[in-house]
């Protein structure tokens, strides 16, 4: 069967909806609180599992990934998912924070990690020219999962209580992924258009790692995939500790009203996906490294002068430009990773990538409370972030400068490029 490569997006999209459902997870703090007696603390570490296991299996079955394929490793998601989705409605009905944690929080957490990095190796095969777009695609879908999943998951629970919430959830995920997985492909030769408008040569830099192949072995032997994981993790860190305190921070600092900074959250949601999808398409024509560098510009001094400010306006304003820098830095990363170590094991290499994200899933907001309640005040903590990304904008800076091409490979890279599709 011969495939579209905007369906093959589409569903790519279906996966990430369904698995990004995780970010609606606050929806539910709540009412598992009250209905089954849990803690903060106890309901708050179901979600901090699940990023935990989510980078744990992407770093794990990055391999598996890349050797079963696409359809076969969306399946495997979808098994996880919708077994951890069961299972959490059975917690609900026994009362049980060891289940919750299991299913919810491990079994749902291997199924995120292995869904998220299903595919982006098929999209970027998909789309070899825009692959920031391509993977800004899908990965959009995961930051807009939670406007979908947390006003569905207000109503079910409001109407249908905790545990049937979790079962129909399960059953429309078990339709969305089961469809999306089974559609999903790599190209063959004759299934990608390559009009010769596409073939014009970019206005971003090519990079010199891009023509050879790299096997996970070769890229783990690299000092630039380090270094690219300790710039994701603060990205993350910082980023996600700051989605974790937005609403009481906005309350505190400047005044909001709950409801104002309830409007505020569903902002963020927004934009968190919105920037996922803008920034990738911008890296297409500017380059991934120089977007990460515009990133860490951006981030240093707004997290400095979000430390300072005292105006509800412009904190949201800086809030949300945060946000899409923090969306952007997940949606460029799989472009970036294929500019440098190819497409051959980006699955593997990216699921590698992604341990970032459970690390700093956890690190994030323990280190933000931490100062917070050492200091009484989130001015340090922001400060301390602010410092982070000046670190981070000089190591990028130094990333681009050694690995970029020089002119004459450009051209030798992209004549190459014509030659293969004459």
């Amino acid at each position: 069967m011969k495939r579209n490569r905007w369906l093959i997006a589409l569903s790519a999209m279906g996966i990430h909806i369904c698995i990004g459902s995780v970010y609606a997870w606050s929806v539910l703090t709540k009412p598992i609180m009250e209905s089954m007696g849990f803690t903060l603390q106890q309901t708050t570490w179901t979600f901090s599992l699940a990023i935990l296991f989510l980078g744990l299996s992407a770093g794990c079955l990055g391999s598996f990934v890349q050797k079963a394929g696409p359809r076969k490793s969306g399946l495997v998601s979808t098994l996880f998912f919708v077994s951890a989705m069961f299972g959490t409605a059975a917690a609900m009905e026994f009362r049980s924070l060891p289940m919750l944690y299991l299913f919810y929080g491990v079994i749902g957490g291997i199924g995120l990690g292995t869904g998220y990095i299903t595919p982006v190796s098929t999209l970027v095969k998909w789309f070899p020219d825009n692959r920031g777009f391509a993977t800004g695609l899908a990965i959009m879908g995961f930051g807009f999962a939670s406007m979908i999943a947390g006003p569905a998951m207000q109503l079910l629970v409001a109407n249908f209580g905790l545990a049937t919430n979790f079962l129909i959830l399960g059953a429309v995920y078990l339709v969305v992924m089961t469809a999306s997985s089974l559609y999903l492909a790599p190209p063959k030769d004759d299934e990608i258009p390559r009009p010769d408008a596409e073939l014009a040569k970019p206005s971003g830099p090519v990079y010199a790692d891009a023509m050879p192949q790299f096997s996970l072995k070769e890229a783990m032997k690299t000092w630039q995939l380090y270094t690219i994981w300790w710039l994701f993790f603060v990205n993350i860190t910082c980023g996600i500790a700051l989605l974790a305190v937005a609403s009481p921070m906005a309350q505190e600092v400047v005044g909001m009203s709950p409801m104002a900074a309830a409007s505020m959250v569903g902002l963020i949601g927004f934009l968190n996906g919105a920037g996922r999808i803008a920034w990738a398409t911008v890296s297409d024509y500017i380059g991934r490294a120089n977007t990460y560098v515009l990133f860490f510009f951006i981030e240093a001094l707004a997290f400095f002068k979000l430390s300072t400010e005292t105006n509800a306006f412009s904190f949201q304003i800086v809030v949300l430009l945060i946000i899409t820098c923090y969306g952007g830095g997940f949606s460029c990363m799989p472009a970036y990773l294929s500019d440098l170590f190819g497409t051959k094991a980006l699955s593997a290499i990216h699921g590698r990538i992604l341990t970032a994200w459970g690390a700093a899933g956890v690190a994030g907001p323990l280190l933000l409370s931490w100062i917070k309640e050492t200091t009484n005040s989130y001015s340090l903590t922001l400060q301390v972030f602010s410092a982070l990304f000046v670190t981070s904008l000089l190591v990028m800076a130094v990333l681009k400068y050694k690995t970029r091409h020089g002119i004459a490979g450009q051209d030798a890279y992209w004549s190459a490029r014509k030659a293969s599709v004459k």
